[in-house]
Parts: C-alpha cells; structure tokens; sequence
C-alpha cells in the first residue's frame, strides 16, 4: 500500500500548478531560448540586486526560468510552482513602475528580461 500513495503523490499535480499556470504564461512572455540569449548580454548583468555576490536576483532567476520553462508541466515541482509565484508576482509589481521614455533601453526593461519579461511584447 505504500508504494501505491508514493505513486500516487509522485504523479499528482503540484499544488495551486492549475492556479497560477495562465499568469505564468502571460509573465514569462520570452521563450527559454530568449531568455538564455538575453542573459549573455552586458545589458542583462548590468542590472539587478547583486547583495549576494556577483549575480544579480533577476540574472539567477532568468536561469531558474529557463529551467521551468525546459520543464514538462507534468513534471514540475512544488518548488517549481512556489518559484512561478515569485516570477508572476515580481513582473506585476514592476510592470507598474515603468519609465514614461525611452523603455527600450531601460533598466527596467532589462530587469523584467531577467525575470523573462520583455514588456515591448506586449
């Protein structure tokens, strides 16, 4: 009977996946080509919290993503979904702080990259 529930638990979709699966989807509008292009560039490392050390949040996180997105849904985590509401929650709260001019070369365009946003797809 236990091998049975680790099965089960083992095939069952991770909590709140179906919840947050449309808002990560309209978040992360880049593909994880994209995003592993963009985070070659100066522009993607010159931007971004780097408290840690020398890589910034975004710049992790864009790594993170890249990882998610190269990810079937089946097989995505709890901590893969925990990390989709993280990404989904950063993207909304800066795509209200954008700049009036000049969006294409901003630090804020640069930063929602990180996190696999490009607001000029929009």
């Amino acid at each position: 009977m236990t091998d049975s529930l680790i099965r089960m638990s083992a095939s069952s979709t991770p909590e709140g996946l179906d919840e947050v699966w449309h808002d990560w989807k309209s978040a992360v509008n880049m593909t994880g080509k994209e995003i592993d292009k963009w985070l070659d560039t100066d522009e993607s490392k010159s931007v971004g919290d780097k408290s840690g050390g020398g890589e910034s949040t975004g710049h992790k996180s864009g790594r993170r993503i890249v990882d998610i997105l190269g990810t079937k849904k089946a097989d995505l985590t709890d901590d893969d979904v925990s990390w989709m509401k993280k990404v989904i929650g950063y993207v909304h709260r800066h795509r209200a702080q954008g700049p009036k001019k000049d969006v294409e070369h901003s630090d804020w365009r640069y930063s929602l990259m990180n996190w696999g946003h490009d607001p000029l797809k929009d």
